[in-house]
């Protein structure tokens, strides 16, 4: 049995910073995750901060945490948003190379002293008279530990929607961790579910950028890390366009094949980022909705349409993307989905 004095279990940018933190503070920490190659993957928005993120963020940094410095090493746009209002409400923006920021974190993490990165699927946590003695791999090894830290993202019984097709999995061609829910019911935790979801993924070279509207970044572009003193990367524009009453159409005419509206989905989405289908229902007044084209590789194809969010059939998100401007030839490098996940409310 190894042992260790905390388990971090998953390795997104969460478990990331609880590993740091820990292996900082002198503790031996086990970082275990299904996949190690997947370390701070960015499997939605490739971006960090924005209103009220941005400002966790710095307080990441300021606490001696990671994510804002790996930031300005990944970031390819640096914008500071609501320049025009006061101070308090403004907030750091930065569009990152996803694959530049996953290798990043994945060396800082290989590079840090007491920290040890091994593969795996926790199934269940030990306990002996109420306190936590270690955790149990879905292979069955077992390591002994005084803490575990859950940091377990979408991947608690992950189950991914494309229309009425449905799998498993925390997300795309990543399998789900499918006991370890069941182990904190046990615990007498309370249980819940969300929903989430993700655009299909466009090529760039089908995208006309000649008929959006481009979004520059700053003209100089201030780091998210009080650490970082100048910012080495190429930095690009994003550009807006924006959906149209065809495509609405076509959305609200294929609802009956929505997860989400034919009663698969019943999961708790996000308050902030509504999927394309909930915009045009909730918000039938309105004729069109704003696109971001944002990229998520410096040196690559593939582009974020910011906004359309959909876990529709993906002939449908097909046909309503190709009505939006500049998107008429667009090639989908991969289709949008949703995924429900189990979650401990934090109440």
């Amino acid at each position: 049995m190894k042992e260790c004095d905390i388990v971090v279990v998953g390795g997104g940018h969460a478990g990331c910073e609880a590993a740091l933190a820990a292996a900082r503070m002198g503790c031996q920490v086990l970082l275990l995750t299904i996949d190690p190659q997947k370390i701070a993957q960015m499997p939605c928005n490739p971006a960090v901060g924005g209103i009220g993120k941005g400002h966790l963020v710095k307080e990441l940094d300021a606490l001696g945490g990671e994510m804002g410095v790996n930031t300005d090493k990944a970031g390819i746009q640096f914008r500071i948003l609501n320049t025009r209002k006061g101070p308090a409400v403004r907030a750091t923006r930065v569009q990152c190379d996803k694959e530049l920021y996953a290798t990043s974190m994945q060396e800082t993490l290989a590079n840090q002293e007491n920290l040890t990165i091994v593969a795996g699927t926790v199934d269940r946590i030990l306990t002996h008279n109420g306190t936590v003695t270690g955790v149990e791999t879905s292979t069955g090894d077992t390591m002994a530990t005084r803490a575990v830290v859950l940091t377990s993202g979408t991947f608690l019984k992950g189950l991914m929607h494309i229309g009425l097709t449905h799998l498993p999995g925390g997300r795309a061609g990543e399998p789900s961790a499918e006991h370890l829910s069941d182990c904190m019911l046990d615990f007498g935790f309370e249980l819940g579910r969300l929903k989430t979801g993700t655009p299909p993924r466009l090529d760039r070279d089908t995208i006309n950028f000649d008929v959006m509207a481009p979004q520059p970044g700053d003209p100089v572009p201030r780091p998210f890390s009080f650490k970082t003193h100048h910012i080495s990367n190429p930095q690009i524009a994003c550009h807006i366009t924006f959906t149209n009453e065809q495509a609405h159409d076509i959305i609200k005419n294929n609802l009956d094949r929505s997860p989400m509206y034919c009663g698969v989905i019943e999961s708790t989405g996000p308050r902030y980022c509504p999927s394309i289908e909930d915009k045009v229902v909730r918000f039938a007044d309105k004729d069109s909705h704003q696109i971001f084209m944002e990229p998520e590789v410096l040196r690559g194809r593939s582009y974020y349409p910011n906004g359309i969010s959909t876990s529709l059939p993906i002939d449908v998100q097909q046909a309503f993307v190709k009505t939006i401007a500049g998107l008429e030839h667009a090639v989908f490098l991969r289709p949008g989905y949703a995924v429900e996940y189990d979650y401990f409310p934090p109440r």
